[in-house]
C-alpha cells in the first residue's frame, strides 16, 4: 500500500512538473495576476461615483436604517444659503514611506466623512528595506493614487500622492493625469492597474502625464509593496472575495440626538444628514489633519435637535504604530442637546493567505481571517469570529436590509452600560488577524476606555454574497458609542483615543495592553519557551536553518522517550506469538485471558503502559512546535532561500508555479480548491 502510494505521489509531480515546462515552453504563457492591482469584481464595489469620478468608499443611504429612507436631500437647498461645504472630495496623507522621515506608517485619509481609507506600513529593517511588505505581491509599486477615471478624456487622475512614495519622489503631484507608461497609453485605472502588475521592484519606468494642459515624461524608480494593513475592498487583489464592501474605516455618525437614538441594528440615525456623506473642511497640519463639519439648525430638526459642529483630528507620530484620533462636538444651537456619537471601527484589513492560513482560535467554532477581539474589566479578552458574525447575518431575516451597507445587531453587544462600571471599563476594541491587529486603544498615559457606552460586532459585507467555502474572508468589523453628554449652547464633548495598528510582537502589543491578542491556545508555555529558542538560533542568518535546527533539538531531546517507545513497541512484537497462545486458550473466558496476560507481563518484566506514556508526553511538546511556528511574526517574509523567489515566505505555501489561471475552479480556487492556485512542493 505505502509502495503505491509514494508512486502515484512521484509519479503525480513528475506529470505536473513536464506539463508545466512544456506548456512554458510551447504554450501562450500564463498571466500571473499581481494581488496588489487586481480589481476585485464591479458587483464587490457597490458605491457610486464621488463628484462623477471613480468608486465612493462611502456607501450611499444614509439613513441608518435597513431600508429606503430619506437620505437628507430634501434639506440640502434649504441650507445652502446656511453653510457652504466642499464641493469635491480631498484626499491626504499622514506619515512617510521615506525611511529617512522614521514614520513607521503612511496613512490616507478622505474628506468624505472624514474616515481612513488606507494605512500602509513604512517601518525599515536593518537593511532598510521595508520591514513589512506584501508577501503575495512580485511587481512593482509606484504609490497609492485613490485613482479614478476621467469622463471627457483618456487618463487617471492623480488625487492623492503619498510621502516619499516613488510617485513623490519622481515629481508625481495631485492633479496631475496619469496617460502612457513606457510609451503604452493609460485609457484608464484598469490600464494602469495592469502595466504596473508587468513591473519589478527596482525597475525604472517612464510616467507620461498631463499637467495644466501641458504633457511631461517622469522617471519613477519602483519599490517593493509596503503593506496595505487597511484598504478598501475594491483594491483587495485575488484574495479578496465577492460581497465584501468597498467602505471607509473609522467612520462618525451621531449616535444620539436628546430623545433619539441610533439603533443597535442600524448604520446611522433616520432623516439624519449623515455627517459619513458629507464633504469636511480640511485643514493639513504637521504630522496630522484636522476635519470639520457643521449640521445646520433646519438638518438637525429632523431628528429633534439644533445646530451642531462635528470637528475630528487625526496625528501620527515618528516611530509609533498609533494613530491618535480626536472627536469633538460644540453645540452650536441656542437649546439645550444631548448628544452622543458612534465611531465605527476599522474594516478591509488585509486578507493575506487567508485560504492557507492556520490562525488559531479560542473559540470551538474556529477563526475567520478577520475577528473581533475586545477585552473589558468584567469580561477579559475575548474573541468574537468572522464565522459566527456571518453565520448570524445569514440566518437573520432583514428582507428591506440595503446590501450596501454593514450589518450590526445580529449578535449580542460586545458590551454595554449596565449599570456595572466594569462592563465599560475597556482596554482595547479591534480587528485581528493573523499576523497584524488594528483596535481603539486609551491615549497615553490612560489604562481604559471608560468614557464608551456600548460597542457592537458586525460586518461590512452583503451575506448573500459571501459563497461557501469563503466565509473566511468576511470582512469583519465593530463600533462603539460615547457616552452621551448634555451640552449647553456654546458647550462642547470630546472623545480621544488611539488606533493601533501594526504587528503582533509581544512587546509591541504589550506596550499598548494589547498582549493577549497572541494567542497559542493549549500549551502556551511551551509555545512561547520555543519561540524564544527559535528567535536565538535565527542568529545563524537564516530562519529556514534555524527552524531545521529547532526541530533537531526537540527531537533529539525526545530521542530518550522516543527510544523507550520503540524498544516497547518491539517486546511487544515478541510476546506476540504467546499472546495469540493465551488468546486461543481462553477463547471463551474472558476473566483467565486478562489473568494470564498479567502473569506473562509480570514473567517478563513487561509494562505495556511504558509505551504510551512516552507518547502522552511528547504531544504537548510537538503541538507546543507546530504552534509556535504557525503564530510566530517571525516567520512571515522570511525566505528559505536568500537567491531565490521560491519559498519567500516561510509562513506560507512555497508557491513554486502559478497554475490558477488554467486548472480547474474546484482544484485551484482561493478557499473553494482542493490545492489552492499555487503548485506547491513544501
Amino acid at each position: 500500500m505505502e509502495r503505491r502510494l509514494i508512486t502515484f505521489i512521484v509519479a503525480s509531480s513528475v506529470f505536473f512538473f513536464v506539463y508545466i515546462t512544456l506548456r512554458s515552453r510551447f504554450g501562450a504563457p500564463p498571466v500571473n495576476p499581481d494581488p496588489a492591482v487586481v480589481e476585485v469584481p464591479a458587483d464587490d464595489s457597490q458605491t457610486p461615483a464621488v463628484d462623477g469620478q471613480g468608486q465612493n468608499p462611502v456607501l450611499p443611504d444614509p439613513t441608518g436604517k435597513q431600508e429606503p429612507a430619506d437620505d437628507g436631500t430634501a434639506a440640502t437647498d434649504t441650507v445652502a444659503a446656511e453653510i457652504k461645504r466642499p464641493e469635491n472630495t480631498e484626499w491626504m496623507t499622514v506619515g512617510s514611506m521615506d525611511a529617512d522621515e522614521g514614520y513607521y506608517m503612511l496613512v490616507t485619509l478622505c474628506s468624505k466623512g472624514a474616515g481612513v481609507e488606507r494605512v500602509e506600513l513604512t517601518e525599515r529593517g536593518s537593511n532598510n528595506e521595508l520591514k513589512y511588505r506584501r508577501v503575495d505581491v512580485t511587481s512593482g509599486y509606484l504609490g497609492y493614487f485613490a485613482g479614478s477615471d476621467l469622463e471627457d478624456t483618456d487618463g487617471v487622475l492623480v488625487n492623492v500622492v503619498g510621502t516619499g512614495t516613488p510617485a513623490a519622489t519622481a515629481g508625481i503631484k495631485v492633479g496631475d493625469v496619469i496617460v502612457g507608461i513606457d510609451g503604452v497609453a493609460v485609457a484608464s485605472r484598469d490600464d494602469l492597474v495592469e502595466m504596473l502588475s508587468e513591473t519589478k521592484p527596482g525597475q525604472k519606468i517612464e510616467v507620461e502625464l498631463t499637467r495644466a494642459a501641458k504633457t511631461e515624461t517622469l522617471t519613477a524608480e519602483l519599490t517593493e509593496h509596503p503593506l496595505d494593513l487597511m484598504r478598501l475592498a475594491r483594491d483587495g487583489g485575488p484574495d479578496q472575495v465577492p460581497g465584501n464592501l468597498t467602505r471607509l474605516s473609522c467612520l462618525l455618525t451621531l449616535a444620539r440626538v436628546n430623545e433619539e437614538r441610533i439603533g443597535d441594528g442600524n448604520v446611522s440615525m433616520s432623516g439624519l444628514t449623515d455627517p459619513m456623506q458629507l464633504n469636511w473642511d480640511v485643514v493639513k497640519e504637521s504630522g496630522g489633519a484636522s476635519f470639520s463639519v457643521e449640521l445646520s439648525k433646519a438638518e438637525m430638526a429632523a431628528v429633534g435637535g439644533d445646530a451642531l459642529k462635528i470637528s475630528r483630528s487625526y496625528k501620527l507620530s515618528k516611530e509609533s504604530y498609533a494613530l491618535d484620533l480626536g472627536v469633538q462636538v460644540d453645540n452650536l444651537g441656542a437649546t439645550k442637546q444631548d448628544i452622543g456619537v458612534r465611531l465605527e471601527g476599522a474594516n478591509g484589513i488585509s486578507l493575506e493567505g487567508w485560504w492557507y492560513s492556520t490562525k488559531i482560535s479560542p473559540n470551538w467554532g474556529g477563526a475567520a481571517a478577520r475577528d473581533i477581539v475586545y477585552k473589558t474589566k468584567s469580561s477579559g479578552h475575548v474573541m468574537v469570529s468572522g464565522f459566527e458574525l456571518l453565520k448570524a447575518a445569514k440566518k437573520e431575516e432583514r428582507p428591506t436590509a440595503n446590501p450596501t451597507l454593514p450589518r450590526f445587531g445580529m449578535t449580542p453587544l460586545l458590551f454595554a452600560d449596565d449599570g456595572a462600571d466594569d462592563s465599560r471599563d475597556l482596554s482595547y476594541v479591534g480587528v485581528d488577524s493573523q499576523y497584524f491587529t488594528v483596535a481603539y486603544v486609551p491615549v497615553e498615559g490612560q489604562s481604559s476606555l471608560t468614557s464608551l457606552e456600548r460597542g457592537g460586532a458586525g460586518i461590512a459585507s452583503d451575506p448573500a454574497g459571501i459563497i461557501r467555502h469563503q466565509e473566511r474572508a468576511v470582512n469583519s468589523t465593530f463600533y462603539v458609542d460615547t457616552l452621551s453628554e448634555k451640552l449647553e449652547p456654546g458647550e462642547s464633548m470630546r472623545q480621544d483615543l488611539r488606533l493601533f495598528a501594526g504587528p503582533k510582537y509581544t512587546e509591541l502589543l504589550t506596550e499598548y495592553g494589547l498582549q493577549d491578542c497572541i494567542y497559542y491556545g493549549w500549551f502556551s508555555a511551551i509555545a512561547k519557551f520555543l519561540g524564544s529558542l527559535l528567535h536565538g538560533l535565527s542568529g545563524v542568518g537564516n530562519y529556514a536553518l534555524a527552524i531545521i535546527l529547532l526541530t533537531l533539538i526537540v527531537r533529539g531531546c525526545m530521542f530518550p522517550l522516543s527510544r523507550k517507545a520503540a524498544v516497547n513497541a518491539q517486546r511487544m512484537q515478541e510476546l506476540a506469538p504467546e499472546m495469540k497462545k493465551i488468546n486461543e486458550k481462553y477463547k471463551d473466558d474472558m476473566e483467565g485471558k486478562l489473568k494470564a496476560q498479567r502473569e506473562l507481563q509480570q514473567r517478563v518484566g513487561f509494562n505495556p503502559l511504558a509505551g504510551c506514556l512516552p507518547m502522552f508526553i511528547q504531544l504537548p511538546i510537538f503541538l507546543g512546535l507546530y504552534r509556535t511556528l504557525s503564530v510566530n511574526i517571525e516567520m512571515r517574509q522570511q525566505p528559505a532561500f536568500s537567491f531565490s523567489d521560491w519559498a519567500s515566505n516561510l509562513a506560507g505555501p512555497d508557491k513554486l508555479a502559478y497554475w490558477g489561471d488554467w486548472l480547474w475552479e474546484y482544484l485551484s480556487g482561493r478557499g473553494t480548491g482542493w490545492l489552492g492556485p499555487y503548485f506547491n512542493v513544501l
